[in-house]
């Protein structure tokens, strides 16, 4: 398995959430909603503070799947600033983006979340859809236990 699945796994299991937002709040990272304009958020460290800056115009998906998508970038990344999420980022080779690239579908398309709807639906990328996650970004999904 992964780390990064790992570490997915771990938090899920001590914060009793794959909610991103309850994750942050008990990690005492502040979330700022704000007008972003064609940024969909990012994540900043100042004085030992952590952020994340989410854009206000985004629906309550693409919220959540930015605020998992800095997560990732808070926890593996806790002292970079890093730069803007735009919607072509989504496909970047950059290591750092790849990795909260894969720990924001791990944290929405958890183990147990794509069991509970492989029966009604055909394919991971279905299964993205209804939760949020950019069927893009699916094939991003580890299925090894």
């Amino acid at each position: 398995m992964g780390e990064i699945k790992k570490r997915v796994i771990s938090l899920i299991e001590k914060h009793h959430s794959n909610d991103p937002f309850k994750i942050a709040r008990e990690r005492n990272i502040q979330i700022l909603f704000e007008n972003l304009g064609n940024i969909l958020g990012y994540y900043s460290y100042h004085n030992r503070f952590q952020f994340i800056h989410i854009n206000n115009k985004l629906n309550d998906f693409g919220q959540r799947f930015v605020c998992s998508h800095e997560l990732g970038h808070a926890i593996f990344h806790p002292k970079a600033n890093t730069p803007f999420l735009k919607k072509n980022t989504f496909f970047s080779i950059d290591r750092i983006e790849l990795e909260a690239n894969t720990f924001a579908v791990e944290l929405l398309l958890t183990d147990d979340i794509v069991k509970e709807y492989k029966t009604a639906c055909n394919s991971i990328y279905e299964i993205a859809k209804i939760c949020g996650v950019p069927q893009e970004l699916a094939h991003l999904k580890n299925f090894n236990h």
